[in-house]
């Protein structure tokens, strides 16, 4: 099994920023790609962010310009960096990890979620 253990969430005004962190551990052969998804009060969960292993990287066209996300590949950890909040990225947070538990079994793995309130 590998866990993932998300930090960094609290309550920011409009306008701030925060840095979330996501930490992987357990029986991870290789970790290939990472995430971060939100889900909003009443709301489907969406992506926000995603990066592969090698450093290639995706966002929702709401986040772009104001988030980044990065990684290190040493420390199994996949990071945040969230500019420029408005108060409709207020969410709960996942962290997502596509990860080979052995050469030839892939499984995806999720986070219990960080809360991110953005007061106006």
């Amino acid at each position: 099994q590998v866990q993932l253990v998300e930090s960094g969430g609290g309550l920011v005004q409009a306008g701030g920023s925060l840095r979330l962190s996501c930490a992987a551990s357990g029986s991870i052969f290789r970790l290939n790609a990472m995430g971060w998804y939100r889900q909003a009060p009443g709301k489907q969960r969406e992506l926000v962010a995603a990066i592969t292993s090698g450093g290639s990287t995706n966002y929702a066209d709401s986040v772009k310009g104001r988030f980044t996300i990065s990684r290190d590949n040493a420390k199994n950890t996949v990071f945040l960096q969230m500019s420029s909040l408005k108060p409709e990225d207020t969410a709960v947070y996942f962290c997502n990890c596509n990860a080979n538990i052995d050469s030839w079994r892939i499984r995806d793995y999720w986070g219990k979620g960080t809360l991110v309130t953005v007061s106006s």
